[in-house]
């Protein structure tokens, strides 16, 4: 009986000891490769900043990638990072990049409270990646547009993305429409000025900061043909072309007049491609010279007045209070919980 018992516990010896011994033995090639080989398999610095160093969110945006043609799925703070970096010069204030971090997550979490239909994108998604709704890169497309300052640059978006986490900008309990713009012509525009609704919150403020932005003014040369084709109008006179009937908030067009046809601020500047609705326009022979003071819609948060209040040793909550009034800074986690997936 002892003889015929000792082969089998010869062979559960046996069997205990290759399983004990097989994970090690398999490990043994990969944890005694050269040190070189391990650093060439680790993850980049710039690859794992995104992932690694933004605080966790539980919301995840789905985001329609353009240039990929697929809908990726990014957590809300990461994807906060990418606008920041996406929207606002990382060479900017801190504070400013706060403010920034708050108009981009109140964007999105009010777009995902509230989902419209949007035939431009896949059904999946809530936003894109373009100037349609807010841009946003990820962390090879900013280490490909920063190069060698990628890695300063993203800390300093990091931390203000971090030190500002799940904040958004309320009214009445409600996220609000968080538009922001580069830089007035020296005054913020209301709401309806530009657009058909009425904020109470983006009211027309003045941002003599501005004055200090590369944008400030422009000046460009269009063909007077061009310019007729656009507008569908007849141009003859040498001289300063049609006459501003109306103003708006903000100092800029509401009305203007070209012989016999009228057009609003916003078409003329929608039609001629110019960067704002403060404009001049004269006529010189062939060509038309058209000045403009200021880059952007003009309504809400103007970046470089931003920065520049920024500079002056203002905070974000300062900034954000300052072109957004009668707001809130709210923690959007009782919000979500009204209607936002967690995922």
């Amino acid at each position: 009986m002892n003889v015929k018992i000792k082969p089998l516990i010869w062979i559960l010896a046996i069997f205990v000891a290759v399983i004990v011994l097989l994970p090690a033995i398999l490990v043994l090639p990969f944890s005694s490769a050269p040190p070189e080989w391990k650093e060439q398999n680790q993850a980049r610095p710039s690859e794992r900043m995104l992932a690694l160093e933004i605080p966790h969110s539980d919301i995840v945006v789905p985001v329609f990638r353009t240039e990929k043609d697929t809908v990726e799925n990014i957590p809300l703070e990461e994807y906060v990072a990418g606008v920041v970096a996406s929207e606002m010069p990382a060479e900017f204030e801190l504070e400013a990049l706060k403010a920034q971090a708050l108009t981009a997550r109140t964007f999105i979490v009010k777009a995902m409270l509230n989902p419209g239909k949007d035939d431009s994108l896949p059904e999946e998604a809530v936003v894109s990646d373009t100037i349609m709704h807010q841009v946003y890169k990820g962390n090879d497309e900013l280490e490909a547009l920063w190069g060698d300052d990628f890695n300063k640059k993203l800390a300093k978006i990091v931390e203000a993305v971090t030190e500002t986490k799940g904040q958004i900008l309320t009214y009445e309990g409600e996220p609000i429409q968080a538009s922001f713009f580069s830089t007035s012509n020296g005054f913020t525009v209301n709401s309806e000025d530009y657009w058909k609704n009425k904020y109470p919150y983006l009211r027309s403020v003045e941002s003599p900061w501005d004055k200090k932005s590369p944008k400030y003014v422009q000046t460009i040369q269009l063909q007077v043909r061009t310019v007729e084709e656009k507008l569908g109008v007849s141009i003859k006179k040498d001289g300063k072309v049609g006459k501003v009937v109306a103003t708006t908030s903000g100092k800029r067009i509401g009305k203007f007049a070209i012989g016999k046809k009228e057009f609003t601020g916003k078409e003329i500047r929608e039609k001629l491609g110019l960067r704002s609705t403060d404009f001049q326009m004269e006529k010189k022979g062939k060509e038309i010279t058209i000045t403009t003071k200021g880059y952007g819609h003009g309504v809400g948060l103007s970046q470089y007045g931003a920065n520049g209040m920024a500079e002056e040793g203002k905070s974000y909550k300062e900034i954000v209070n300052y072109y957004y009034k009668g707001i809130e800074i709210t923690d959007y986690k009782p919000i979500a919980d009204k209607g936002l997936a967690l995922k």
